[in-house]
């Protein structure tokens, strides 16, 4: 009799191991479904009919991987492929643009060396030299020359008495300051200039042909032997030397003698 319900005990709890079994398996098949990898990883609320985004077209530009905080990726854009000109190569720009071309200051040949000169420019030099240091205006008028050898001792053309015309322009009745500029000018360097032409002539001060924005240290102090420093700024001002001038021909002819440009 026991062991009748001995086997009916067993038989109870086999079956209710199996219903218990096929309880929790029909429980979990229920509610915990097999899901895919790619479902696994979505993101709750996100919609699953939306498309992935597809990698932006090739538009040239670079990518940099910055490696902070999810490798956030930053679309930089790629050097600008145009070579530009240096500043150099712009200011020789072609003149089609509009813009000027700067062209270099042509080298002047300054002659201190008065043996350089053809004899008688040395002589005519010579003579003015000796008779601007008497301190005689009059001993100038053999040399001025006459008619149409006259020396030009003005820029306005005219018939006047060259002689006359010199005490006009000095700041004393004797003539004695155009004298000392006179000195002065042929003391300076000097240059050739329209060399191989009808009009080649030796001229003081050689001021008249370099760009005064160019002159060294030393040549600004000859200037300023002539010149005072406002009549300096003044030409600067003008864009050349306008002060008094000599011009000695070839032969020897004294060809003028006047300040302006």
């Amino acid at each position: 009799m026991h062991r009748f319900f001995d086997r009916i005990r067993l038989l109870r709890g086999g079956v209710f191991a199996v219903s218990l079994s096929l309880t929790i398996t029909g429980t979990l098949g229920l509610t915990s479904p097999a899901f895919a990898l790619s479902e696994l990883q979505q993101v709750p609320g996100q919609n699953t009919e939306d498309k992935v985004s597809e990698p932006p077209a090739d538009d040239g530009t670079a990518t940099e991987t910055v490696p902070d905080e999810g490798a956030r990726r930053l679309q930089l854009p790629m050097p600008d492929p145009l070579i530009r000109k240096d500043a150099a190569e712009q200011e020789a720009t072609e003149p089609e643009t509009g813009k000027a071309v700067t062209e270099p200051e042509t080298p002047v040949e300054v002659i201190y060396d008065i043996d350089k000169a053809p004899q008688p420019v040395r002589r005519m030099r010579e003579l003015i030299v000796e008779a601007a240091a008497s301190g005689d205006i009059e001993r100038l008028r053999p040399l001025l020359g006459k008619g149409a050898t006259q020396t030009q001792v003005s820029v306005a053309d005219g018939d006047e008495d060259p002689v006359i015309t010199l005490k006009g322009l000095s700041g004393d009745p004797d003539g004695i300051e155009i004298l000392a500029i006179l000195l002065d000018v042929l003391a300076t360097g000097f240059v050739k200039v329209d060399a191989g032409t009808p009009n080649e002539m030796y001229v003081w001060p050689y001021f008249t042909a370099k760009s005064l924005d160019n002159l060294s240290p030393p040549e600004k102090v000859e200037l300023l032997r002539i010149v005072t420093a406002g009549d300096f700024a003044d030409m600067q001002e003008f864009g050349s030397y306008n002060f008094y001038r000599v011009g000695i021909a070839p032969d020897g002819q004294w060809k003028f003698f006047v300040a302006g440009d």
